[in-house]
């Protein structure tokens, strides 16, 4: 994946247009749309910005992938999570929670 596709893909899981996240980054919608279509690259700054602003890392956005063991699905909970208000990150660890009790009796069922 490239860099405009990860945008796109933040775009429509955050619900906004080009012109909405250009104006919350203070950059021109046409800059940000020639990042969305693979056409131009932004500078390191706006790169960060970018990061922050979604909560998600620089390598996320350039798809950059060191040997770290995180795999796609992985990436994903990360950036549900962040997207989260703080009572609903609360609900969603107690949920995650819940699974991992039935997945260990299971386990204990079975040997």
């Amino acid at each position: 994946m490239k860099l405009g596709d990860n945008l796109k893909e933040l775009l429509e899981q955050h619900d906004m247009t080009q012109k909405q996240l250009a104006l919350e980054l203070d950059i021109t919608p046409a800059a940000l749309g020639n990042y969305i279509r693979n056409i131009r690259e932004p500078d390191y700054i706006t790169l960060i910005r970018i990061a922050d602003y979604f909560h998600v890392s620089t390598d996320f956005l350039l798809s950059h992938k060191n040997n770290s063991p995180i795999t796609s699905d992985e990436e994903m909970l990360l950036r549900v999570f962040r997207s989260l208000s703080a009572d609903q990150k609360e609900i969603f660890i107690e949920q995650g929670k819940v699974f991992t009790r039935q997945n260990n009796k299971k386990l204990l069922t079975n040997t």
